[in-house]
């Protein structure tokens, strides 16, 4: 239960330590890296201080939350099938109205964790207005794309780029986002058949990589649209400024996931879950393990965000912003190697996760790396730099009190 706040638009302070000594959980957990050996957490890693301030109240069951080129933001509601502009400087809320709009509202089908979920902006909407959604549809999940008129916050007719894709109450995945290469990354979930995420024929427990026509992008292990699998239910994707690529996992009962995506990777579920369970596949092929774990009591993790520093994730059930940091407290520069050497591929390459704002605002759904903070590089960690991010007391399993859901924007400072 999260803990009582200052009323929305004033300002909450926190002063966080290592995730040992806030969450009471046990230490991290060594980790096989890429070459079998045992590796630990990076020690003696800087920790940050966060303080958060809402700047957007009455949001009803937000999910996805994507930064436009001006500053903006658009944000899904996953109940309503709605999409809205939202201007953390203004503290406005604009709703998209088209025909785009009106089939989400009328076409998404509610239901459990489905609904309309992730939102994602192409790298070239400051030419042609393409955005990305991925939504339950009466007949399964799927990815449509569309034409967004900002000046006038219409949405055109949409296409569909993927369908398909299994759907259930719960574990839908959801998560689409443009990588650094402009192909279109799309994770999936398990939809509670877990053998699927196994299937390289299925497109369940998996993480896609396609064009915009839904065809396999270029260079796709054996050509197919699956870029990894074994996946449970994955609703957090980013990159670093060196291209490597991050995504936050649900666990079952035992640990949720923060893993290094690896083209062809298999991360082990339902076989594996965390670091337990077995070490590889039927066929031989050794699982991919995370870089950080949590006990599900901690994390849920939903959306992440990645900056200079480190990754940041939303956690639901655990109620926090965890940070896990980068040994060294910086990424690889934009297009060089990771300094670690296995590739940052493995716990070594990390300091310990970092509780933050633990309990004060409730369930966390998504974050983004704040466009107006000077930090449109993807740093954070410095002064004067900041985060957005989404509550999410609203989508049934919360305890909503006056004003949720937020837009809250997260300051960080050296600890």
């Amino acid at each position: 239960m999260r803990a009582a706040h200052v009323l929305p638009g004033a300002l909450v302070a926190l002063t966080v330590l290592l995730a040992g000594a806030c969450s009471g959980g046990p230490d991290p957990a060594p980790s096989p890296g890429l070459d079998g050996q045992v590796v630990e957490p990076a020690p003696g890693v800087p920790t940050v201080r966060a303080s958060a301030t809402s700047l957007i109240d009455d949001l009803p069951s937000p999910w996805g939350l994507a930064a436009l080129p001006d500053g903006r933001l658009l944000s899904t509601s996953r109940d309503e099938g709605t999409v809205s502009v939202l201007d953390p400087d203004a503290g406005s809320v604009t709703a998209v109205t088209g025909e785009g709009a009106a089939e989400l509202a009328s076409g998404t089908d509610h239901g459990g964790e489905g609904g309309l979920l992730g939102i994602a902006v192409a790298p070239t909407f400051s030419e042609d207005g393409t955005v990305v959604v991925y939504r339950t549809g009466e007949d399964g999940n799927e990815v449509l794309r569309g034409r967004l008129d900002l000046d006038e916050a219409r949405l055109g007719a949409l296409t569909t780029v993927l369908d398909g894709i299994p759907k259930a109450s719960n574990h839908n995945g959801g998560q689409v986002a443009f990588g650094p290469d402009g192909f279109l990354y799309v994770s999936t979930g398990d939809a509670t058949e877990s053998g699927a995420a196994q299937d390289p024929g299925s497109l369940a427990g998996k993480i896609l990589r396609v064009g915009l026509d839904g065809e396999a992008a270029p260079g796709n292990p054996d050509g197919s649209r699956v870029w990894s699998l074994g996946h449970r239910n994955v609703q957090g994707l980013d990159w670093d400024a060196s291209g490597r690529m991050f995504a936050s996992e649900f666990g079952q009962n035992t640990l949720d996931e923060l893993n290094v995506i690896v083209p062809g990777g298999n991360y082990g579920w339902p076989d594996r879950e965390g670091t337990l369970g077995e070490a590889a596949a039927a066929d031989g092929t050794a699982f991919v393990d995370p870089v950080a774990t949590w006990p599900t009591s901690d994390a849920s993790p939903s959306g992440l965000a990645v900056g200079s520093d480190g990754v940041y994730v939303a956690g639901l059930r655990g109620e926090r912003l965890w940070r896990v940091p980068f040994a060294g407290g910086a990424a690889a520069p934009e297009g060089g190697a990771s300094p670690a050497p296995d590739g940052g591929a493995s716990p070594a390459a990390f300091g310990a996760p970092q509780a933050l704002l633990t309990g004060e605002w409730g369930r966390l759904r998504a974050v983004v790396v704040d466009p107006g903070s000077g930090a449109g590089d993807g740093a954070t960690g410095g002064g004067g730099v900041s985060l957005l991010v989404l509550t999410n007391e609203t989508d049934g399993r919360g305890s909503p009190a006056q004003g949720d859901d937020h837009l809250l924007r997260v300051e960080l400072s050296t600890g």
